[in-house]
This record gives C-alpha cells, sequence and structure tokens, in this order.
C-alpha cells in the first residue's frame, strides 16, 4: 500500500497557473505508478495524468499541452503543474498510486484526500 499526501490547490483565475504536489510513502512506492484525478460536483472521478518514476507520461486530451506530470525520485514526490487553466478544470483533485497504468482508478488503487482547486472566470 501507498500512502499519498497532496499539497496545494486554492483558488486561480482562468489563463492562470497552479502547482499540485503529492507525496508518496510506502515500502513498494517504487514499483507503483503515481498520477493525478479529479471529480467535479456531480460528475464521476476522471483521469487526468499519470506516470511511473523512470518516465512513460500520459495525459487526458483535456489536459494535454496545459498540465505537466513530474515526479522527483529523490524526494518521491509527484508534481502536477496546471497552466493556462479553465473554470472547467475546477474540482477536487486527488493524487493517485497502482501497480499499472491500465488499472489505475480500479479498485485496489491508492488514494490521497484530495485537494480543491477552483478557477475563476
Amino acid at each position: 500500500q501507498v500512502q499519498l499526501v497532496e499539497s496545494g490547490g486554492g483558488l486561480v483565475q482562468a489563463g492562470g497557473s497552479l502547482r499540485l504536489s503529492c507525496a508518496a510513502s510506502g515500502r513498494t512506492v517504487s514499483r507503483h505508478v503515481v498520477g493525478w484525478f479529479r471529480q467535479a460536483p456531480g460528475q464521476e472521478r476522471e483521469f487526468v495524468a499519470a506516470t511511473s518514476w523512470s518516465g512513460g507520461i500520459k495525459y487526458a486530451e483535456s489536459v494535454k499541452g496545459r498540465f505537466t506530470i513530474a515526479t522527483d525520485n529523490a524526494k518521491a514526490t509527484v508534481d502536477l503543474t496546471m497552466n493556462n487553466v479553465k473554470p472547467e478544470d475546477t474540482a477536487v483533485y486527488y493524487c493517485a498510486a497502482a501497480i499499472d497504468v491500465r488499472v489505475m482508478g480500479a479498485r485496489g488503487t491508492d488514494w490521497g484526500q484530495g485537494t480543491q482547486v477552483t478557477v475563476s472566470s
């Protein structure tokens, strides 16, 4: 099991930038894929981005070109830098870890507590 603690988030104007950070810990953390999901009010939780600790990055089409996911292996953190944010990016953002990107979000995924991001127009 991987423990995940998010930080960052808050209120930002449309077109602005924000960075989320997730500290990962646990005996098997290096063998997990890590990433970010988000959930807007009344909607399903959706995939945002994921990466392994050695690369192999995936993005949702809705954030490609605007968001960047990056790991700091020495600190065991995974950051999500959000540029040119839009009101539709408003959601609770969750850090996630899974044994494989193909099952990320499914049963067995470890989750952080979530952090709110609000984009004002």
